[in-house]
């Protein structure tokens, strides 16, 4: 596609929320546009930037024999409660409930929901090692948020869990 068809467009002036040089850069270059404080959105030229790098990232982790899953971003709270970090993470989890009044957050994070797959899927240590992955929207309502994507309430993630036999597994696993 042709640049001047494009929608993007740069911008001359540094904004005056953005106090990093990366954030500074991601907003004149056109390639997102805050929405509110924390929240943005992802331009054309932001997005295929974001796609190359999550890309790049497969391959890495593809390479290294790590599977590639999707999580939901909805989670139940029973989870959390029983690992007991629906208090710990406190006002940064963003809580909702369904219409049958049940609890259910944004996912900050997906350790809780990762062990739960592997807990009812492998029914052998055989199965073991494994080593999962997700690159996912996380949602966090940060208590001041800044930098741009760095501090914001919603953000792309790359996290990777390994499960294996023993503390010696994981030691080799995290090496990898």
């Amino acid at each position: 596609m042709k640049v001047s068809k494009m929608l993007f467009k740069t911008l001359r002036e540094i904004p005056a929320e953005a106090e990093i040089a990366s954030h500074q850069l991601m907003l004149r270059a056109g390639l997102m546009r805050k929405l509110a404080s924390g929240v943005y959105s992802y331009l054309p030229l932001g997005l295929r930037s974001l796609h190359k790098v999550e890309q790049i990232i497969r391959e890495e982790m593809d390479a290294a024999g790590a599977q590639e899953l999707l999580m939901s971003a909805i989670l139940p709270a029973e989870y959390y409660q029983e690992s007991g970090r629906w208090d710990v993470f406190g006002p940064e989890m963003f809580r909702l409930k369904d219409r049958n009044d049940r609890d259910f957050c944004l996912g900050p994070t997906h350790e809780e929901i990762f062990t739960q797959t592997v807990k009812s899927e492998v029914s052998s240590y055989r199965q073991l090692p494994q080593t999962l992955y997700q690159i996912q929207t996380k949602y966090r309502d940060e208590r001041r948020p800044r930098f741009g994507v760095m501090r914001s309430r919603e953000f792309m993630m790359k996290d990777a869990y390994s499960f294996d036999r023993d503390e010696a597994g994981l030691d080799v696993s995290y090496q990898n």
